[in-house]
């Protein structure tokens, strides 16, 4: 992975000017000094969605989505970092330095590339051999499973000729080494037999990466033969575990989240039926592999696979690896269908939107599936059921959140929220994990309400700082970056209150500065806290005061609550921040 110096990093973000930038994608109106559009990335009918020219920012107020013109990016594109600042580079002209590798780097670089450029060959030679009369056989089956030709093109669909050395002699023909064949695992060379296809009448499926290029195939047999489906054995380009097909076009799909089915021609027939938010795995399990690679590009999946047994069980193991991956997933039933192919061809697209909107939360399911195994008509059945329930219930922490899904179950079970709950409870003290407690009296939420006006006062704080950057030699005598309580807060200040320091301050290059994407939207949010329009000079100089003397009230309670006995020094700057604050007046004259 390329390091870029903070200066490179800079000297591209601003090259990109962010209205420009985003003017590509988002259709934006001036408003004042800033530009308004609807948000690309939720669904929206009342522009919330801000772009500053003069910030170099990007803010949603509806979904808080925000970030500099590298965040934007990657959030539209699905761009990593290194892909955002390639693309913004080559948009600037700025030159990239490449990356210095050693000899036997540059030998398994090389090796990447070629076998990439055979994946390329052969899925052009099976996408035109399709087109042939030794392709009716395949071409007639897509169009019986009711494929365009459009769709065909879209996914770049081919055939295998019925030939088992024909992809072979193709590929010698065009200068490849046996050795670069057998790498790319397209060939098997035997030295009895010689060189022979990995696949031969086969309808086949190019397996693309993120970035559109071919790493893999997927064949399915045409006529009798075994395996039905076969796929590329896994080559330095292509790993089962971390790849998804159709997740090409499903990372800049703009429908919310991405479906997850089990085969090839389910994502196809989807992606026809206008789902382009739908991947499958590539002949394998599911894995936390696959499900890293997913949260790169949304927070929810939907599992849409096939409604027998064995689709069940997939789902049953893949909620679990989603859930862990920190994803939030939903079943769709696919009922009376078998599948989404099956279901789409019997009721359409609308019917599957309907579908999607009433997934089930994958608790829900999973519990669903586990009644399956109980005689809820039977009291004792019944009563184990429950307790299995109860310990389920133990795997949510967060009281709140437990509490929730007893009154989600009890509403289905008809069972009081009481007797669940007690149960639930009964279960957590006899494993040690909760324990019966009587609810507070009052002020549950107190702590909770407080610690919210503080941070929002700390953001609002930071953004009338960039604002009016001339504030910061008024304030200087009652704030320093010390005084933001919150960690990422204090951090941001700290780099504000330096480029003050130094003449310039430059919010849209502090995002940057962030490594993490979650970090970076909480630093956006940080510079666009709604500051109420006060017209009156006076009414705003009191909205000024008010704010500056809750952030240095609360940073002196949290040092005074944090402060070590033997620290005298720390104690006289408690004394002395206590006097200055009884003095405090600012004015924005």
């Amino acid at each position: 992975m390329p390091f870029y110096p903070d200066e490179l990093i800079e000297e591209v973000r601003s090259r990109n000017d962010i209205v420009d930038v985003i003017s590509g994608y988002v259709r934006l109106q001036k408003k004042g000094s800033t530009y308004f559009g609807l948000c690309p990335f939720h669904n929206e009918k009342t522009p919330s969605f801000s772009v500053s020219p003069n910030k170099q920012m990007y803010y949603c107020f509806g979904c808080g989505a925000g970030g500099n013109v590298l965040t934007f990016v990657m959030q539209y594109e699905n761009f990593t970092f290194q892909e955002a600042m390639q693309s913004l580079a080559d948009r600037a002209g700025v030159t990239l330095p490449k990356q210095e590798m050693s000899t036997a780097q540059r030998r398994e670089s090389d090796r990447r590339a070629k076998i990439l450029e055979v994946n390329k060959v052969a899925a052009e030679y099976f996408y035109h051999l399709l087109r042939s009369p030794q392709g009716t056989h395949a071409l007639e089956y897509f169009q019986k499973r009711e494929l365009s030709a459009q769709t065909m093109q879209h996914f770049g669909l081919g055939y295998a000729n019925k030939y088992s050395n024909d992809l072979y002699q193709y590929l010698k023909k065009k200068g490849y080494s046996d050795e670069l064949l057998r790498y790319s695992g397209l060939v098997t060379i035997d030295e009895a037999r010689g060189g022979y296809d990995k696949f031969w009448n086969r309808a086949m499926f190019p397996i693309m990466d993120a970035n559109h290029r071919v790493i893999g195939f997927g064949g399915r047999v045409m006529g009798e033969g075994e395996p039905k489906y076969l796929n590329s054995p896994e080559t330095m380009v292509f790993d089962k575990s971390r790849n998804l097909y159709g997740l090409n076009f499903a990372r800049s799909s703009r429908k919310q989240g991405i479906l997850l089915c089990e085969g090839y021609m389910d994502v196809i027939a989807l992606h026809q039926a206008g789902f382009d938010n739908a991947v499958a795995a590539l002949g394998t399990a599911f894995t936390s592999g696959h499900a890293s690679l997913l949260k790169r590009y949304t927070k929810e999946v939907y599992l849409t696979f096939d409604s027998d047994g064995a689709g069940v069980r997939a789902a049953l193991r893949a909620i679990p690896i989603l859930k862990e991956a920190g994803l939030t997933a939903k079943v769709i039933d696919m009922n009376p269908y078998k599948d989404p192919d099956e279901f789409i061809k019997a009721l359409g697209a609308e019917a599957y939107q309907e579908r999607i909107d009433a997934a089930e939360n994958s608790f829900l399911f999973e519990i669903r599936m586990l009644e399956r195994e109980y005689d809820l008509a039977d009291p004792e059945s019944k009563t184990a059921f429950f307790r299995k329930v109860s310990d389920r219930l133990l795997e949510f922490r967060e009281p709140l959140e437990r509490e929730n899904y007893i009154e989600a179950l009890t509403r289905r079970y008809q069972i009081g929220f009481e007797q669940l709950k007690s149960m639930v409870n009964h279960a957590g003290t006899r494993r040690g994990i909760v324990s019966e407690r009587k609810p507070l009296k009052s002020g549950i939420n107190e702590n909770k309400k407080k610690e919210d006006g503080m941070k929002k006062s700390q953001r609002l704080l930071l953004t009338w700082l960039i604002e009016e950057p001339s504030l910061f030699d008024r304030i200087e005598k009652y704030i320093s970056p010390e005084d933001f309580t919150e960690e990422l807060y204090r951090e941001t200040a700290k780099i504000l209150f330096d480029q003050h320091a130094r003449g310039a301050v430059n919010p849209a290059q502090i995002v940057s500065m962030f490594p993490d994407e979650e970090q970076q939207r909480e630093v956006a949010a940080l510079f666009n806290a709604r500051i109420v329009s006060v017209d009156e000079q006076q009414g705003r100089e009191k909205a000024l005061n008010e704010t500056v003397r809750r952030v240095k009230k609360n940073s002196i309670e949290y040092r005074s609550r944090n402060l070590d006995p033997t620290d005298i020094a720390g104690l006289q700057k408690i004394i002395e921040d206590r006097k200055s604050l009884a003095n405090l007046h600012i004015s924005t004259d």
